[in-house]
């Protein structure tokens, strides 16, 4: 039976933590590799929505895109398993809940395999992304 190491939470100081949507926040997170040892790993990326305020149950949700595919994760404020949570940059943005931006990556990738498929230039083939293929398939639907 694995044992699990649960660090104390700093309650006051999550409660105070000013996490809001268009903030690039840094989440170091504690991965445990063997038999009660852990390591840290940071999840850089946009924070895309806060939800249920300062309560015990509150979230926010992190993007960022990997090899040009996003990837989206949601935090426990109040988890044990994430050590540190660092505000990288502020960013000033008119909604609450940022989904659109989802829609708006897809579309940017789009735009550019219709940018390279115009010019027929077989050079420009091989600098499609790697997501190119799943881009196309979703425009056709």
């Amino acid at each position: 039976m694995a044992m699990k190491v649960i660090t104390p939470v700093k309650i006051e100081g999550r409660k105070d933590l000013d996490v809001r949507a268009g903030d690039t926040v840094r989440v170091w997170q504690k991965i445990e590799e063997d038999k009660g040892k852990f390591r840290l790993q940071a999840f850089e990326g946009l924070v895309l929505a806060r939800k249920h305020g300062r309560e015990a149950g509150a979230t926010f949700t992190v993007r960022k895109v990997i090899d040009g595919v996003g990837v989206e994760r949601i935090f426990p404020i109040y988890s044990p398993m994430i050590d540190e949570i660092e505000i990288v940059r502020r960013a000033k943005v008119r909604r609450a809940k940022l989904y659109f931006i989802r829609r708006k990556a897809a579309k940017e990738i789009r735009h550019q395999m219709r940018r390279l498929m115009d010019t027929k230039d077989e050079s420009n083939v091989a600098a499609i992304p790697e997501a190119a293929p799943v881009a196309a398939e979703a425009t056709k639907e």
